[in-house]
């Protein structure tokens, strides 16, 4: 089969689905590599580097016969410019990318009615053997390092504590808000900076992660024991419990030089953290980033790729920050697509095990039609009936048979997503049979 890579087309997008480190892997595994000139130039991979590694190298008019289409954003992350993407492509072709299946189902609809096969990388299910295909983990922790260099550039402060001739300069406080892994990160990356760092989450079991990594474990007085779903994603709480998570952080909020908030909630609007009482109460030259933005934010005064100023407190919402570092972050999610083709394929051919969870989680669309129970809910379309012979009679309360009120997040933004079912390795810390830059 033909996998090909094309240059991303999303405003402001630096990454690129394939490196030239990978190609040799697929090839390796009946794949043929074919990439758009220039697709990987602004990630900082030239052409020459994928023609060295096996890869060949056309204009964009000549990749229409490709058999697998590897992106970034395809169409429902990329509403403008992705069904120009999928123009090169025949009906059977496969796209596998990040594509907002839960916040942009219709898209996932549009790529059914071309007769596309897509598969959502958002949908990695949180399992020990997806580990190495989870995207939203690596892409979480380039989104919460940046966070924090974000936040350092703009605050009036520095961050450690120095003793000098002039005197003592105090450290700068960090509240980190959701402690999954764009949390965890900016928790680490503030404490290498030497930042006195608090964080918050709704799961109690965060703490011994928070802790391990140097910070503080904020306690609020909330009952918070159905906060995550069986696949370790935030579930969506009620209003009465937000307006008093709300009431109670102000006061960290209000003590903190820098409140950096990661909660989202999978297909859902992001939940309100930080009013705009709670930004009037820090002290001015004080900075918030919101990496929730994207679906209204965790604070109250932030915009979508805005620097908004209130009452002297800068507060910022990047919805992209992965691409901001599009060297590595396009190597870790490189590795990601990479991991998860090698899954699928066999002697270079996509073979579509629907008792495989990893295949049944992640395909939206196939054969014109849409096979995902959870997108077909979101675009209420009936329900599918059971293959013949496979329905067996279970017991309602058997464990693990609650109902999954929310699955896997849209891109990049990971909020408060550690509760998971496999062990992850603590931020700036790698597995020594990852290849470099896999750290999830």
């Amino acid at each position: 089969m033909k996998a090909g890579v094309l240059k991303e087309t999303f405003p402001g997008e630096r990454r690129v689905a394939l490196i030239p480190g990978n190609v040799a892997q697929l090839e390796k595994a009946g794949f043929e590599i074919w990439v758009e000139q220039g697709a990987g130039d602004s990630a900082g991979y030239p052409d020459e580097s994928y023609t060295n590694a096996g890869a060949r190298i056309a204009p964009r008019e000549n990749l229409r016969d490709i058999d697998v289409l590897l992106q970034v954003r395809s169409l429902g992350a990329n509403p403008e410019h992705g069904l120009t993407d999928l123009d090169l492509l025949s009906p059977g072709s496969y796209v596998v990318g990040t594509c907002d299946p839960l916040g942009n189902p219709a898209a996932i609809e549009q790529v059914a009615g071309l007769g596309l096969n897509q598969f959502s990388l958002e949908l990695i299910p949180r399992i020990t053997r997806a580990q190495s295909m989870d995207v939203l983990s690596s892409m979480a922790t380039i989104a919460g390092y940046r966070a924090v260099l974000l936040a350092a550039t703009e605050l009036p402060r520095i961050f450690p504590l120095l003793m000098t001739a002039s005197g003592t300069l105090a450290a700068a406080r960090v509240f980190v808000i959701g402690a999954g892994v764009a949390g965890l990160q900016a928790i680490a990356t503030a404490r290498r900076l030497g930042a006195i760092v608090q964080a918050y989450d709704l799961r109690p079991a965060c703490r011994e992660q928070v802790e391990s990594l140097g910070a503080k474990f904020v306690e609020l007085e909330l009952e918070a024991d159905e906060s995550e779903d069986k696949g370790g994603y935030a579930k969506q709480m009620g209003e009465e419990f937000y307006q008093l998570q709300r009431e109670l952080m102000a006061e960290v909020v209000a003590e903190s030089d820098v409140v950096i908030t990661t909660a989202a909630i999978p297909g859902r609007p992001s939940p309100l953290l930080v009013t705009a009482d709670a930004v009037g109460r820090m002290e001015p030259g004080g900075v918030i980033v919101d990496l929730a933005a994207e679906r209204g934010g965790n604070c109250e005064l932030s915009e979508p790729d805005q620097r908004v100023v209130r009452e002297g407190v800068v507060i910022l919402g990047p919805t992209s920050l992965p691409s901001e570092i599009p060297y590595h972050a396009s190597q870790m999610f490189s590795a990601n697509i990479t991991r998860f083709l090698l899954h699928l394929a066999e002697n270079g051919v996509i073979q579509l095990n629907m008792d495989d969870e990893i295949v049944a989680e992640t395909l939206v669309a196939h054969g014109g039609d849409i096979p995902h129970a959870r997108i077909r809910e979101l675009l209420d379309l009936p329900v599918l009936p059971e293959p013949p012979g496979e329905e067996e009679e279970v017991s309602a309360e058997e464990p693990g048979l609650e109902e999954d009120v929310e699955g896997a997040n849209h891109e990049d933004l990971d909020g408060e997503e550690a509760g998971t079912d496999d062990e992850r390795d603590p931020p700036g810390e790698e597995d020594p049979d990852d290849d470099p830059g896999e750290e999830v």
